[in-house]
């Protein structure tokens, strides 16, 4: 079984930001795979069902982006899960908008989602699909950046790049990482 989980924020008023995109491409491969993520478990939603033949439970933590490790930690040690078959999707500031980066593990790279699934599962030995989210004017703070909604000409663009991440993550599921990453890193998604 594969464990894939879309990191975000619970609530409306995150619902379209940014820092909730990994939210968002899980929905995606839900809508997909016509796997329906309506369970309560491991501090969060999720749902069962099969992409590419595989089994898999998709996961959106409720604990707030900076805890997810909670829900994450309760998910892979009730399933069984090892770090090798756990496929986190984020948001990353350091890609512009619509770039895609899968990295088979690493450090956090700034990202408190991820520092606290390490902390928790004491490893960073888990697949990361990092979405570009742009990065914010120098001026800018980062927290304003990522909790921001995308602008109406990224918008524009966002139904497609969210399905380009979800055929990634098939691809991750269906020939693993190196096959995934020589067919989907550094690709253009809102072309």
């Amino acid at each position: 079984m594969k464990l894939v989980v879309g990191l975000g924020n619970p609530g409306d008023r995150y619902a379209d930001t940014r820092h909730n995109i990994g939210f968002q491409v899980v929905g995606m491969l839900a809508e997909r795979a016509g796997i329906s993520l309506k369970k309560s478990g491991h501090q969060g939603v999720y749902g069962v069902g099969r992409i590419a033949g595989e089994e898999v439970t998709l996961l959106l933590p409720q604990t707030y982006m900076n805890l997810s490790g909670a829900s994450v930690g309760s998910a892979c040690k009730s399933l069984g899960i090892e770090p090798g078959d756990l496929i986190v999707v984020h948001d990353d500031i350091d890609l512009p908008f619509g770039r895609l980066k899968i990295r088979p593990g690493g450090g956090h790279g700034g990202h408190n989602g991820i520092r606290h699934i390490k902390e928790v599962l004491a490893t960073g030995d888990f697949t990361r699909v990092k979405v570009g989210v742009g990065r914010p004017h120098a001026s800018d703070d980062v927290s304003d950046h990522v909790l921001s909604r995308f602008s109406a000409t990224e918008r524009k663009s966002l139904e497609g790049c969210l399905f380009g991440v979800a055929e990634a993550v098939e691809k991750i599921i269906e020939s693993g990482v190196p096959e995934a990453m020589n067919a989907f890193n550094n690709k253009d998604l809102t072309e």
